[in-house]
């Protein structure tokens, strides 16, 4: 029909801005979700140490500090999305939300460029200086030691492991992950078009690539620990390879749970094409943690 538009995407639980005048701000209700969760992350820091240093009682502690932040994030959003849906913000706090969401991704800038900093300082000081290229400092560590990235450092040149390659699996997780990114674009366009099925098929498409990175790195860490013989304790290399990759690999899971949930409040009519700041921000989340792997195939992998 000629001037036809698709509905938009929106039922009963549509997104609305709020009726409050554009000057109010709306204040949310104390939450108790915070005070609950705190066990949690301490029984779960407390478990982890305990279960790295041999402790039997570490991995109940790190289950159940794991449920419960596991519960207290599952509640907390869920107020979040109601107070969404009913209406409650404006454009203030879409702005607020834009700015966190902003900062946040920021302080995950810094925490991966600790890490990177890390492997740079081992590279581009440790080694040389260990190697004699600083003999005042060698003399007193590992006379004689001659040292070339990768390394499992001193102490361990007699460690019978191989270097992951670049060009086998971690070669095909970076296409996966480069192509998540392509279909995650493709369901946002098709969001300010209006157009749902396009938006879950994009969504959906997106989360499955990064369950399938997840499970095919699964696959590396096996590989590398009973054909390779890498593994986190083989010194400056084999623990960096693990950080570094490790936790990359908790930033996708956590950031394909998120698109999932994004794609069921899709599904449901959560979003519309004007406002829909929650697909957005999980969608900056994802586009970040494919650039971080980026940087991780070449200066990890590659280099």
């Amino acid at each position: 029909m000629p001037g036809h538009r698709s509905p938009p995407i929106r039922n009963q639980g549509d997104i609305r801005m709020s009726t409050q005048s554009k000057d109010a701000y709306f204040v949310p209700e104390d939450s108790r979700w915070p005070v609950f969760g705190i066990p949690g992350i301490v029984l779960l820091a407390i478990g982890l140490s305990v279960y790295l240093n041999g402790g039997s009682s570490g991995m109940p502690m790190i289950v159940i500090g794991a449920l419960i932040i596991v519960i207290m994030t599952v509640m907390w959003f869920r107020d979040v999305i109601v107070e969404s849906v009913t209406g409650k913000y404006n454009a203030q706090v879409d702005v607020s939300f834009r700015q966190g969401m902003a900062w946040f991704i920021f302080s995950e800038v810094m925490f991966f460029g600790a890490f990177f900093g890390a492997l740079f300082y081992a590279r581009v000081f440790s080694i040389p200086w260990l190697s004699g290229g600083d003999p005042e400092t060698s003399r007193f560590l590992w006379e004689s030691v001659t040292l070339a990235w990768p390394t499992a450092g001193p102490g361990f040149l007699d460690l019978d492991y191989t270097v992951m390659g670049a060009w086998g699996l971690p070669a095909i997780n970076t296409m996966i992950l480069l192509t998540s990114g392509v279909t995650l674009t493709i369901a946002h366009h098709a969001m300010k078009h209006n157009d749902r099925k396009k938006v879950i098929w994009g969504l959906a498409a997106t989360v499955g690539l990064g369950f399938l990175f997840l499970s095919i790195q699964m696959y590396e860490y096996v590989y590398a620990y009973q054909e390779l013989n890498l593994r986190m304790d083989t010194g400056i290399y084999g623990s960096l390879f693990y950080l570094l990759t490790g936790f990359h690999g908790v930033h996708v899971f956590l950031g394909a749970l998120t698109l999932l949930v994004v794609l069921l409040r899709v599904m449901r009519g959560h979003f519309t094409a004007e406002n829909h700041f929650g697909f957005e921000a999980a969608a900056w989340y994802w586009h970040f943690v494919d650039v971080v792997w980026l940087g991780l195939f070449i200066f990890v992998y590659v280099i």
